[in-house]
C-alpha cells in the first residue's frame, strides 16, 4: 500500500536538491526520502533541508536507501550525468541510460504501485527507457517534458507584451531539446489572439518576434549552463507544479512527456505534449490543433527522438 503523502527524490545533485527544497515549501508531502549514490551528499542535503522545517510545515526529510521506496506514491528521478557547456541533452544518452539500467530495477523490486516522474536529461529518451525497464502502466511513467520550456515561453512573451505571464496560453511541445517547437497557431492572451494582442501593445513584426522568442526559449539552457554551470531553479518549480497536479488531483493540463500512442499520427515515442495530469499520472493525452508547419515540425521532433531510441539496447 503506497502513501500518497510520501515522495522520494533519487539524485541529490543541483536539480534534485533544489527540487527537494521546492517540494519542502509546497506542503504537499509529509515524508520525503532522498537517495543518492553518494550517501553522505544525501545526508547533508536532508539535514540542511530539515533545519528549515521550523519555518515551514511539519514533515520528515531524511536520507534513505531503495528499501524506503516501498510505500512511496511519487518517485522523482533526477539522477544522472549533468549537461556540460557545448553538450546537448542528447549527448547525455549513453551515460544516463546506463545509470537508469541500474536504478529502475532497484525501484521495481520494491515498488510497483507508485508513479515515476523522470526529470533527468534527455528526459524524453529516459522516460521511454524507464517505461520499458519498469513495465509500469504507461500513465504511471511520466517525464517533465516541456513544462519548463513552456514556462520559459510564457515568461518571455509576458516580458515582450508587458502582461502577466499567467494570462498567456501557449505551449512548447515535442522533444525537450533542440527539435522542440512553439505552437503559435493557438497561442493567446486570455482568449485574445496572440498577434492581435501584440498589435494592441504596439508590436507588428510578428514573424521576427516569434523567431527570436522561440530561439531564446530553445537555447536558454545552453546560455544558463555557460554562465553558471547548471539550470535548477526553473526545473525545480516545474517539478513542484507537476507534483501539485498529481497529489491534489487537479487534472491540470501540462506538457509532460509520456508514451504517445496514435496522437498526432505518432506511435511509440515519449515527448512533451499537453496532457491532463492528476492522481493517476498521465490521464489523457490531448491532440491540440496544429497547423501544417507545426505538424511537420512535431513529426521531425519525434523522428529525431526515434533515431536515438533505435540506437539504445534495452
Amino acid at each position: 500500500m503506497v502513501n500518497i503523502q510520501k515522495a522520494a527524490m533519487i539524485g541529490c545533485g543541483a536539480v534534485g536538491a533544489t527540487s527537494a527544497f521546492s517540494l519542502m515549501q509546497s506542503g504537499l508531502f509529509s515524508e520525503l526520502v532522498l537517495i543518492d549514490a553518494n550517501q553522505q551528499k544525501a545526508e547533508g542535503e536532508a539535514t540542511d533541508l530539515s533545519h528549515g522545517l521550523p519555518f515551514g510545515r511539519p514533515m520528515k526529510i531524511y536520507a534513505g536507501t531503495y528499501d524506503d521506496l516501498a510505500d512511496c506514491y511519487l518517485i522523482i528521478i533526477t539522477a544522472g550525468a549533468a549537461q556540460k557547456p557545448d553538450e546537448t541533452r542528447i549527448d547525455l544518452v549513453n551515460k544516463n541510460v546506463k545509470i537508469f539500467k541500474s536504478i529502475i530495477p532497484e525501484i521495481v523490486k520494491r515498488n510497483t504501485e507508485g508513479i515515476l516522474l523522470v526529470v533527468s536529461n534527455p528526459v524524453d529518451i529516459l522516460t521511454y527507457v524507464t517505461l520499458k525497464l519498469s513495465g509500469f502502466p504507461t500513465n504511471r511513467v511520466i517525464g517533465s517534458g516541456t513544462v519548463l520550456d513552456t514556462a520559459r515561453l510564457k515568461y518571455l512573451l509576458g516580458e515582450h507584451l508587458q502582461v502577466d505571464s499567467r494570462s498567456i496560453h501557449a505551449f512548447i511541445i515535442g522533444e525537450h531539446g533542440d527539435s522542440e517547437l512553439a505552437v503559435w497557431s493557438s497561442a493567446n492572451v486570455s482568449g485574445v489572439d496572440l498577434n492581435h494582442f501584440c498589435e494592441l501593445r504596439g508590436h507588428y513584426n510578428h514573424m521576427e518576434a516569434m523567431e527570436r522568442i522561440y530561439t531564446d526559449v530553445r537555447d536558454s539552457a545552453y546560455e544558463i549552463i555557460e554562465k553558471k554551470g547548471a539550470t535548477y531553479y526553473g526545473i525545480a518549480m516545474a517539478v513542484r507544479r507537476i507534483c501539485e497536479s498529481i497529489i491534489r488531483n487537479e487534472h491540470s493540463i501540462l506538457p509532460i512527456s509520456s508514451l504517445i500512442c496514435g496522437h498526432y499520427g505518432l506511435e511509440d515515442v515519449c515527448m512533451g505534449v499537453p496532457t491532463v495530469v492528476g492522481r493517476n499520472g498521465a490521464e489523457t493525452v490531448l491532440d491540440i490543433p496544429l497547423n501544417g508547419l507545426e505538424q511537420r515540425k512535431l513529426m521531425a521532433s519525434a523522428d529525431a527522438l526515434r533515431k536515438v531510441l533505435d540506437g539504445i539496447e534495452l
